[in-house]
């Protein structure tokens, strides 16, 4: 069907004369140009890409949850081993809760009940530390072993940097023990702040 003949069936079935010369055009196109039209690459595929981390997200950590590092300031095989100590109240000092401490070392754990219901909370004890105190340069259970089993010679206060102290610690049998009572309520808080001062 030549081009006339199209135009001459346009104008019969009432099409608007542009719409229908284009349409007309179209079909009568050389073969060529079909081909070249239809071969045309395809628009590149969306991938399925996840969006980048925010700045503050490290690689290690689970992006849109709560836990943000896998190390940990106050470990729970850590904590199980002060329990052993835990009708002195070891590991409530170790995790931070001085007052109960106190009452758990002069109540023998709370008549020994305390101490073993501890047993089961050691866990949860941890995971409210590890998020309480900051991680950093010094190692809160190094520092506590140390103030547990060398505290009265200052050792815990040489190692966390208080040299002076440390040195009247030596010389006075841990500031005859008040120094020493002071730092199992708050060496937690003493080695936070440094971390944080790093």
């Amino acid at each position: 069907m030549s081009f006339r003949d199209w135009q001459r069936a346009i104008e019969l079935t009432n099409i608007s004369p542009k719409s229908g010369l284009a349409f007309a055009k179209i079909l009568v196109l050389p073969t060529n140009h079909v081909i070249a039209a239809s071969t045309a690459p395809e628009p590149y595929p969306m991938q399925n890409t996840a969006p980048p981390l925010p700045n503050h997200i490290a690689p290690n950590e689970s992006y849109g949850h709560a836990v943000v590092d896998a190390d940990s300031t106050h470990p729970v095989l850590v904590g199980y081993l002060f329990w052993i100590l835990g009708f002195a109240g070891a590991h409530r000092f170790y995790y931070g809760k001085p007052l109960t401490g106190i009452l758990w070392l002069f109540t023998g754990g709370l008549f020994l009940v305390g101490w073993i219901v501890d047993f089961f909370f050691i866990p949860a004890m941890s995971d409210e530390a590890n998020r309480r105190f900051r991680r950093g340069p010094i190692d809160y259970t190094v520092a506590w072993v140390l103030l547990t089993f060398l505290g009265i010679f200052g050792i815990h206060r040489f190692y966390i940097g208080k040299i002076i102290t440390g040195v009247v610690f030596l010389l006075t049998g841990g500031l005859f023990g008040i120094g020493l009572v002071y730092d199992f309520c708050t060496l937690n808080e003493q080695v936070d702040e440094l971390n944080r001062s790093y």
